[in-house]
Order: structure tokens, then C-alpha cells, then sequence
């Protein structure tokens, strides 16, 4: 039985996109790795799964992987999928017993009438061809060998979330985080040991966006590299303020004379403590400006003061008596409701 070729082994079709490559071998994976799936063979899986990914995201190899399968001849580069399953020319065991069936006695290889003329031709015509069949077929690289030097699929990337804090964003900062990490020992079975990480939190650096910490990820089972871990910064910050990319949102409290009459004030944020001057008859929801004061991405972003009236409560006769002065004193002005 003919082995799968890689587009069947991700159940996907030769003419699939990236995006499809990718969704699919992240379906599989969640299925058959081994610290989930409960199948006898989850690791042949997995490494086949890995091995047929790691091509086929790759435009360069994917498109000699296909020619090689276009080649009947172009085994052995890509783990056994296509061609000789894996055995012979890419592996210096080439047998002419391999070439020969897979043509069949109708064949002028299979009927003992041919030239090497023929061979060269079913191996691509040129120079390079005529000498790798000179020299015993040593040297296959010249068609689809080069293609072995894949390497083992490298460990699965890891994606996890890190809180932060807003001062941590404007300023930069350094974070120590713990994680459990899975380690495949020789025997196959897995292992968990906690790991601490020395992060360092980027300034300007806005929510959702991620860092990346190469050979941090899962190990390979192949003997490859580590695969890497991406953290998505999420952004702690106080009720009262909103993120918008690098602008920062933030409600302050006024006082309804600081809005009537229009004063100074000192307003506590991310950015600092400074004055700032209320507009004469400020309503609430209204928005003071603060050019580059929000996040100090490469691009900073801008810092929005939005004043919210709150009227003082009463807690003397005094003060109720003011409220009744203020009253008579806006008594011919009428409030659209």
C-alpha cells in the first residue's frame, strides 16, 4: 500500500493555503499529542504530523516536496512519504531492483530493454543526472536528496498570558514568572518541572501584544530544538481607566463650581502628577487632551482626561442652605431633560 503523502497525513488538499495548513495541524495536534490522546501510537502520530508541517509550511520545501512527488523517482528526502518509502537513493542503498518495479514488465525497465539514456531521462535530464548515475547513483541530492537535511521537527510553540502592570508599560520593568514545564524523558514518559523565567516587560509596550522568548516552549520529541513560548501582555490598570492601543483613557472627579467657574487642578496619572486647567463650564463627558502622554509606544499615544461632575453630598445646614442660595440663583434657567 502506497504510503500517505503529506497533504493526506494534515487531511488537507494540495492546493490548500498556509492558513488551512496551519489550522489543520493544530486540529491534529490537540488530538494525537501524546500528553492528551490516549492512542497506543499517539507519538508515531505526532512525529508524522510534525514532519509533514514542518514541510508544508514552509513555501520552499513545499514546492520541492511537490516536485519530488511528481518524481517517482525523488524518495527518502521527506521521511518515507512518496517515492521508495524511504529506502534507497537519498540513503546510498539505491537497488535496481527498486527502479524497476516500479515500472512493471511493460516498461522498457521492466522488460530488460533499456538504456541509461532512459534512466537519465526519468531522473531529469542535464549533467548532474548523468553523473549521479554514473557513480552507482551516489549523491542523489541532485534530485529531491537535498531534502533529507529537513532536519527533526522542532518542539511545539507554547502560548500563555502575563498580567502587567500599567506603570510596568510606561516605565519598562522586570517580571520573574513560574511555569510548569513538560519534559519528555528517553523513555518516552512525561515529565512536569517548574521553571522561573526572568522577563523583561518592554516600555511602550501596548495589550495584546506578545513576547517571545525563543527555546522557552515544548521539547521536540525528535531531537530537535525547543519549540518557543509567546506571552500576550494583558495590562492591570485602576476602574477608572480605559485602553485604546497607546491612548489611555482616564475619568477624573471635578467638583460642579471647578466646572462652572473653570479652575486649576492636580490630577494624579500613569504619566505623572501635573496641573491641568478646567474650561469654563465644563460639562461632564467631556474630554481634556494631553498630547503624548498616553503609553510611550514607538508611537506614543495620547493621555484623555474625561471630567465627571459630582455633585458633594450635604451634611450640615449650611451647606443645604448654599445648595438653596444656588437654587434661587439659576431659578429663570430651564434644563432640557
Amino acid at each position: 500500500m502506497a504510503e500517505k503523502s503529506f497533504y493526506e497525513i494534515l487531511g488537507v488538499s494540495k492546493d490548500a493555503t498556509e492558513n488551512d495548513i496551519k489550522k489543520a495541524y493544530r486540529k491534529l495536534v490537540r488530538k494525537y499529542h501524546p500528553d492528551v490522546s490516549k492512542a497506543k501510537d499517539a507519538d508515531e502520530k505526532i512525529a508524522e504530523i510534525n514532519n509533514a508541517y514542518e514541510t508544508l509550511r514552509d513555501p520552499e520545501k513545499r514546492a520541492q516536496y511537490d516536485a519530488m512527488q511528481a518524481n517517482p523517482f525523488a524518495g527518502g528526502g521527506f521521511g518515507g512519504a512518496g517515492g521508495f518509502g524511504g529506502a534507497g537513493a537519498g540513503q546510498g542503498g539505491f537497488k535496481w531492483e527498486d527502479v524497476k518495479d516500479q515500472f512493471g514488465e511493460g516498461s522498457p525497465f521492466g522488460s530488460g530493454s533499456f538504456r541509461f539514456d532512459d534512466i537519465f531521462s526519468a531522473f531529469g535530464a542535464g549533467k548532474g543526472g548523468r553523473q549521479s548515475a554514473q557513480s552507482g547513483f551516489e549523491g542523489f541530492d541532485h534530485f529531491g536528496g537535498a531534502f533529507k537535511e529537513a532536519g527533526p521537527a522542532p518542539g511545539q510553540d507554547q502560548h500563555a498570558e502575563i498580567s502587567v502592570s500599567l506603570d510596568s508599560v510606561y516605565n519598562g520593568d522586570d517580571y520573574s514568572i513560574k511555569l510548569n514545564v513538560p519534559t519528555r524523558q528517553a523513555d518516552g514518559t512525561v515529565s512536569h518541572e517548574q521553571k522561573t523565567l526572568k522577563i523583561k516587560i518592554p516600555k511602550g509596550i501596548t495589550e495584546g501584544k506578545q513576547i517571545r522568548l525563543s527555546g522557552q516552549g515544548a521539547a521536540s520529541m525528535g531531537g530537535g530544538k525547543n519549540g518557543d513560548l509567546f506571552l500576550k501582555v494583558m495590562i492591570k490598570h485602576e476602574d477608572n481607566i480605559r485602553l485604546e492601543g497607546a491612548d489611555v483613557y482616564q475619568t477624573v472627579n471635578i467638583t460642579p463650581w471647578e466646572a462652572a467657574l473653570g479652575e486649576k487642578i492636580n490630577v494624579s496619572t500613569p504619566a505623572g502628577t501635573f496641573g491641568i486647567t478646567v474650561p469654563k463650564n465644563s460639562k461632564s463627558g467631556s474630554h481634556l487632551r494631553v498630547k503624548g502622554k498616553g503609553i510611550p509606544a514607538k508611537q506614543a499615544g495620547d493621555l484623555y482626561l474625561t471630567l465627571n461632575i459630582v455633585n458633594p453630598e450635604i451634611t450640615n445646614e449650611a451647606q443645604e442652605q448654599a445648595y438653596a442660595a444656588l437654587k434661587q440663583s439659576f431659578a429663570d434657567i430651564t434644563i432640557q431633560r
